[in-house]
């Protein structure tokens, strides 16, 4: 058990187990159908981006009943003569396949015998019935075709949100099983090639048109969840759905003026589309349920057959889903990814970035698997994806928490909050048996102190002297701060700052990066000083003057001191020389403490690594306290791209 309990304990194992956990939710929530709405959205949006075809089916026709139509007939619906007329008139033409959009169970006078006689006399003409259900009363077919094969039902599904994804080929009471008005038209066409429905090979139970075995829709299909799935359905790829098929008004058929090529060796179909008897359904690309988007029932069994004719002829394949248990894994797949998106990254803009990144990969995988036929899931991964991240970083930081509280009591006190930040954010680096890890690496050190603090100290009262003082100090800090730097030590009116610490550059641009951004910092420090001096003298409260020593090179960095009390600190040589820097000949370059109230130094290694950003006076080469050698000391002017080369030999030590 305890083994346990330090396996739960290793990152590693917390984050899968949370994902893992995520993840059953999820399966969860998509196994109650919650998810379903969503992920029909996915799959609209897939069926809009997906390219679009080079044009509608030539092979299809239609002949369309518009308002304008009604208006020349002078009635609705038109006669059983009228209608007899046109399909007399159509099979002039010699098309395979003629389906009649258009319920004709009840007498139209007059003509009913004339469309009787063309109906018997006509196979290929393909008539319309409504099979119906439990809350729709079905519409039979012209009686004279009753039980015959010129007979096609037009029902449609809709699913819940009102849109026409599935296709339906067969549908059956217990007793009779009646072929869907497409499927009619579709085999009238195909078997003038010698192409006839058959069984599939290796499931006798599925279709097969040409090279193409339509599997039948299974309820939890996709991102269907225990979807109707009566009949024989097929998922609509609704190919060219945005291209019109070629159509001619009944009023332009009735004068004879369609070129008989033009419906020769074709399916034509006849059907409404008069705005005040709308026969509309919406589709995928019925975006937000435009009224402008919908289709006509006519053009949507146009699409059916269209499709069906593709399978025959060309082999393309209805739209395939993976199993249930694909699906789990995929969505298993993507619940670890964020895991394991939670577990290693820490910044809240990385984090988005990583985390919008992926929902792009996801959508831009399932896009390019879609485009290849493939329907797989979207919104379960994505929210798996999101909610493992988003809860595996908020367990992380909780735990960071707990464990930052207790570093922070063993060494909030003892380091600068600067340097406790970076021993925590590095901590694995740097820490070790309660201590830092001692480092060799290359730094620059920056030491100031005040001019004549004695004689500051003695005009003022405690009080006075210590609020003095501290806003000095601040604003200070701040700019080292501002600059990059870690400030290691306060020792009376002096600072003695480091850039470059904890954490050991790796390359001669880092150090360098260092060595500028103390400069800067130190010119920053004398443009904040002229700013407290003039508010100061305002005041009627001393002005001060600052030195700079500045000195970059190798040191060693780590922690100092007994169990009791640690330390960070460096030692070594740069410390000493830019200390010796910042108090060399005071009375050289004495601060004016108006326009120039400070004084900056640096030494040669330090000048080596700012290139030409900044204005500096050459001292000379003296010798500094305490060492043997000596060093070429320069004076920082200003910022600019020309140094100055010329020696001030009253600077020789």
């Amino acid at each position: 058990m305890g083994l346990v309990r330090k396996r739960l304990q290793s990152p590693l194992a917390a984050g899968f187990l949370v994902s893992l956990l995520v993840v059953l939710g999820i399966l969860g929530l998509r196994n109650s159908g919650s998810l379903q709405s969503l992920e029909l959205v996915a799959y609209d949006w897939f069926i809009r981006l997906r390219p679009e075809t080079p044009g509608s089916d030539p092979r299809i026709v239609l002949i369309t009943i518009t308002e304008s139509d009604i208006r020349n007939q002078g009635r609705w619906p038109i006669t059983d003569a009228t209608l007899a007329h046109a399909l007399e008139m159509l099979t002039r033409y010699r098309p395979r396949a003629i389906g009649l959009d258009i319920y004709r169970d009840i007498l139209v006078p007059p003509g009913r015998n004339a469309l009787n006689a063309i109906l018997t006399r006509h196979r290929q003409i393909i008539t319309a019935m409504k099979f119906g259900d439990e809350k729709v009363m079905g519409i039979p077919p012209p009686h004279v075709l009753k039980h015959t094969d010129q007979v096609g039902f037009l029902d449609i599904i809709v699913d819940r949100d009102g849109i026409v994804r599935r296709g339906l080929l067969f549908l059956d009471d217990g007793e009779t099983t009646v072929y869907a008005f497409a499927l009619r038209l579709a085999l009238l066409y195909m078997q003038a090639e010698g192409i006839t429905p058959q069984p599939d090979p290796s499931n006798p139970q599925h279709l097969r048109l040409g090279q193409t075995t339509i599997r039948p829709f299974e309820p939890n299909d996709g991102g269907y969840v225990g979807a109707d799935a009566r009949g024989y359905q097929f998922l609509l790829d609704f190919q060219g759905a945005r291209w019109e098929f070629p159509s001619y008004s009944l009023t332009t058929l009735l004068s004879g003026k369609i070129d008989p090529e033009a419906i020769k060796d074709k399916i034509v179909l006849i059907g409404l589309t008069a705005e005040s008897m709308p026969d509309l359904f919406h589709t995928p690309y019925s975006s937000g349920h435009q009224v402008g988007h919908r289709m006509t029932g006519v053009v949507l069994h146009a699409q059916i057959a269209s499709q069906l004719l593709r399978f025959g002829f060309e082999g393309s394949s209805p739209m395939a889903t993976a199993s249930e248990k694909q699906e789990a894994l995929w969505i298993l797949l993507w619940g670890v990814a964020g895991g394991a998106l939670g577990l290693v990254v820490r910044s809240p803009w990385r984090f988005s970035v990583l985390g919008i990144s992926g929902l792009l990969t996801l959508g831009l995988a399932d896009y390019l698997v879609f485009l290849r036929g493939w329907w797989i899931p979207f919104v379960p991964p994505a929210l798996a994806w999101l909610f493992a991240a988003g809860i595996v970083t908020a367990y992380m930081s909780n735990q960071e928490k707990q464990q930052r509280v207790i570093l922070m009591k063993l060494f909030g006190q003892l380091v600068s909050q600067e340097v406790a930040e970076v021993i925590w954010q590095q901590r694995d680096q740097l820490f070790e048996e309660g201590r830092l890890r001692p480092q060799r690496l290359d730094a620059t050190v920056l030491f100031t102190d005040l001019v004549e603090f004695t004689s500051v100290a003695e005009k003022l009262t405690p009080q006075a002297l210590m609020d003095w003082l501290n806003e000095y100090m601040e604003a200070m800090s701040q700019q080292v701060m501002a600059h990059g730097g870690v400030i290691n030590k306060y020792i009376g009116d002096s600072i003695m700052a480091i850039f470059g610490v904890p954490l050991a550059r790796k390359s001669e641009a880092g150090i360098s990066l260092d060595a500028v951004n103390t400069v800067n910092c130190a010119l920053a420090m004398e443009r904040i000083l002229i700013q407290l001096n003039n508010r100061w003298r305002e005041q009627q409260l001393p002005t001060a003057k600052m030195r700079i020593g500045i000195f970059t090179g190798p040191l060693v960095a780590g922690s100092l001191g007994s169990a009791q009390r640690l330390e960070y600190t460096v030692v070594g040589d740069t410390v000493n020389i830019a200390s010796r820097l910042e108090s060399f000949e005071k009375t050289l370059f004495v601060p004016d403490g108006l326009d120039s109230p400070c004084r900056i130094l640096i030494g040669e290694a330090t000048l080596c690594h700012l290139g030409h950003q900044f204005q500096t006076q050459r001292v000379g080469e003296v010798s500094l306290k305490g060492k043997g050698e000596k060093i070429t000391i320069y004076r920082v002017v200003g910022r600019g791209d020309q140094t100055s080369s010329g020696a001030l030999e009253e600077g020789r030590g």
